[in-house]
């Protein structure tokens, strides 16, 4: 059974474990498959954030979405890589939480998600909380506490 006695884990503000949105690779709304794909093959991630000009999250955008928008009947649609955009074929369904959630919020979310994306209440994009820095963070406290 895991305990964390003194409760310093369940206290973390989320804010100093997420990476800060400049440091988050990102692609607009107007931008096409393409950039995207490029973005996405030139970070190493598999899904990243959709933002308009204003910073606001609209959606995530991944390689298998890219590939499957391409995928024609006799063929991949290598072509339609320049002519559709992001936005017509994004994830609008994105697990976010405020800047404001517990901890404990977030680790129910990212049993399921590689990461959450973070807004603030105006929803303005703050960045990313990703699972291994939350779990990272948890191994630190269950070796403080084991130590003791």
């Amino acid at each position: 059974m895991i305990s964390l006695h003194n409760g310093e884990f369940l206290e973390i503000d989320i804010r100093n474990l997420m990476i800060p949105s400049e440091r988050v690779a990102h692609v607009q709304i107007g931008n096409n498959l393409e950039h995207a794909l490029l973005v996405l093959t030139k970070s190493g991630y598999t899904a990243i954030p959709v933002l308009d000009q204003h910073y606001k999250l609209h959606g995530l955008i991944s390689t298998p979405i890219i590939m499957d928008s391409i995928l024609g009947l006799e063929r991949i649609e290598f072509e339609m890589l320049e002519k559709r955009r992001v936005e017509e074929v994004m994830n609008r369904s994105v697990q976010r939480v405020k800047v404001t959630a517990s901890i404990k919020t977030c680790l129910k979310l990212l049993v399921n998600h590689p990461f959450l994306c973070v807004d603030t209440e105006d929803g303005f994009f703050e960045g990313i909380l990703p699972r291994s820095l939350v779990l990272s963070q948890l191994n630190k406290a269950l070796n403080k506490n084991n130590k003791m």
